[in-house]
């Protein structure tokens, strides 16, 4: 028996107790008490002919006195039994609308019903725990690429706003604990159709039990988590989570890709975007001293990374560590006073990266107006504050929410994507410049998108047949399905073959079966590209430049060449 069904029947109780008593007692009178028949003879009624008088007096519809005209006494207890089951069926139908303000009711109702959508679902999709800023971010994404989502969310505000959204697809969503391993079950976790979970809550400890969770229930999926500590990071890592992001450690390392290599930052933007402006690059942070103001976990990360790149800083912090060796100024930095401390005259760049929008935007106005040219980084937590950050212009506006969830769902939409960006990163200036050009050179600039590939795979059956009995080099994978001739706007970045890694493959490189490829490029060139993996006739016509018609007979007949004469 389902939950609501059994806690239904638990508030009802005591009303069907008292109708049942109203019914026994009224047939019971019925029954006992004598009539009279069409003679003038003594009759009384019996069980059968009781209940069916009782059913249509109760409830009050009438219907007359059956068989016979009845005497005073039986009219006198039919009275007493309509106002007995008048005030029986008001107690009953009042208990019956109670239950919809239940919230023990409401919850189980809501809670079988998402088990229900859940189990229903035959497409591919993510559960998401979480559904504050990132998570919605997150979901709408996936939804504008088709991908399926299942939400729980322990606000029932927010989960209130899911249907809000607008999404193109339902997304069935859960008023719960994501920490509760029950919850996530009956989120799917364990479905034949889950891709993978996202631990998206604004609680590291609840991030942390849905990764510990999912490894435990259901291992071979993929768990994305945040993390706001280096504790919960350390744990997570050490149950095998397979990607923790920390939006202060990734803006840490975007920063320090930014001073050092600043078109590898570049190459980045285009294929994950980083939550700045596209045009960031083109203006890198300067060398030179600069302001931190903020030493919370946000600030630790960016002075960490000026610490990388040996830049010279001042702190600006109200509460400031005592055993700091570093120059610190104490105070918010929204007055001219302490950024004159600080050296702001000197200073190349300044850092508003405290924990509120209000005292950031007025760090950056005051810091502008003492020194119009200075390179300001200012950190933005709600994205409900767009218009303000937006209106004020900063060369880099860190926004967190943002920066997790584009980067889960470039993982998420291009798994090998993870581990191109873990080899870039470590790279230098000269590996980025190579691969941005020949995306410069190929695409331009128009939008691009990474994917990737697995020749093993159905989605590449046509590659993996033909590598049975020929050689197909990456070349064939660089060429319009409809004119051979002409190459795609898209680039190889990185072909993984057995553990080992080569970045940008050559077109006359061949390939194997089990290969895995990211490439780079635009929507159109991986929708041409998509032909050629699974149908045989455009991979021959893409290799040879022949062009086999289909359907198995005319492909004989072709194959056969013309018949002499």
């Amino acid at each position: 028996m389902s939950s609501a069904i059994f806690i239904a029947l638990r508030r009802l109780r005591a009303p069907i107790i008292v109708l049942i008593l109203v019914y026994a007692v009224g047939m019971l009178g019925m029954v006992l008490i004598p009539g009279r028949d069409a003679e003038g003879d003594p009759w009384h009624m019996g069980f059968f002919h009781a209940f069916y008088f009782i059913s249509y007096t109760a409830p009050t519809i009438g219907f007359g006195e059956i068989p016979y005209p009845f005497t005073d006494a039986q009219r006198l207890w039919t009275t007493a039994v309509i106002y007995m089951s008048v005030m029986g069926w008001a107690y009953a139908i009042a208990s019956v609308l109670a239950l919809r303000g239940d919230q023990a009711f409401l919850a189980a109702l809501h809670m079988q019903r998402f088990a229900r959508e859940v189990r229903r679902l035959a497409e591919p999709f993510y559960v998401v725990c979480g559904f504050g800023e990132t998570g919605t971010l997150i979901c709408e994404a996936l939804d504008r690429t088709r991908l399926r989502v299942v939400v729980v969310e322990i606000d029932p505000g927010r989960v209130a706003e899911v249907d809000l959204q607008g999404f193109s697809a339902t997304v069935p969503a859960l008023t719960g604990d994501a920490r509760l391993p029950g919850n996530l079950l009956l989120a799917g976790i364990a479905h034949a159709s889950c891709r993978g979970v996202l631990a998206m809550t604004d609680d590291d400890n609840a991030n942390l039990a849905v990764a510990i969770a999912v490894r435990l229930l259901n291992p071979s999926i993929p768990v994305l988590a945040r993390s706001r500590s280096g504790e919960t990071t350390a744990n997570m890592a050490s149950f095998g989570t397979d990607c923790i992001i920390n939006p202060f450690t990734l803006f840490g390392e975007y920063l320090s890709l930014l001073l050092r290599a600043p078109r590898v930052y570049q190459l980045l933007d285009r294929l994950v975007g980083s939550a700045a402006s596209p045009e960031i690059a083109d203006r890198a942070p300067p060398r030179g001293h600069w302001i931190v103001c903020g030493y919370g976990r946000f600030g630790r990360e960016v002075v960490a990374s000026f610490d990388r790149e040996r830049v010279d800083l001042t702190i600006i912090d109200p509460d400031p560590p005592a055993d700091s060796e570093r120059a610190v100024i104490r105070g918010l930095g929204t007055e001219a006073e302490p950024l004159r401390a600080a050296g702001i005259d000197a200073a190349v760049g300044i850092v508003a990266g405290t924990d509120d929008d209000v005292n950031n935007l007025s760090i950056a106005v005051t810091a502008r107006q003492l020194k119009p040219e200075l390179y300001v980084i200012v950190r933005q937590n709600h994205t409900a504050n767009n218009p303000l950050f937006a209106a004020y212009g900063a060369d880099f506006t860190v926004v967190s929410r943002a920066l997790i969830a584009e980067h889960c769902i470039a993982l998420v939409r291009t798994p090998l994507l993870g581990r191109f960006i873990a080899r870039i990163k470590a790279g230098d200036e000269a590996t980025g410049e190579q691969m941005l050009a020949q995306i410069e050179q190929k695409i331009g600039d128009k939008k691009i998108t990474a994917w990737n590939i697995a020749l093993a795979s159905t989605s590449a059956a046509a590659i993996d047949r033909a590598l049975l009995t020929a050689d197909v080099a990456v070349d064939a994978l660089l060429r319009d399905s409809t004119r051979c001739e002409r190459l795609l706007d898209a680039v190889p970045l990185l072909l993984v073959r057995e553990g080992k890694e080569m970045l940008l493959p050559q077109g006359d490189f061949p390939l194997q079966r089990g290969d895995q490829l990211l490439f780079a490029g635009t929507n159109e060139s991986r929708e041409l590209q998509l032909a050629t993996l699974v149908n045989s006739n455009v991979l021959d016509y893409v290799m040879r430049g022949r062009d086999i018609p289909g359907g198995w007979v005319w492909e004989r007949l072709a194959r056969r060449g013309p018949t002499a004469g």
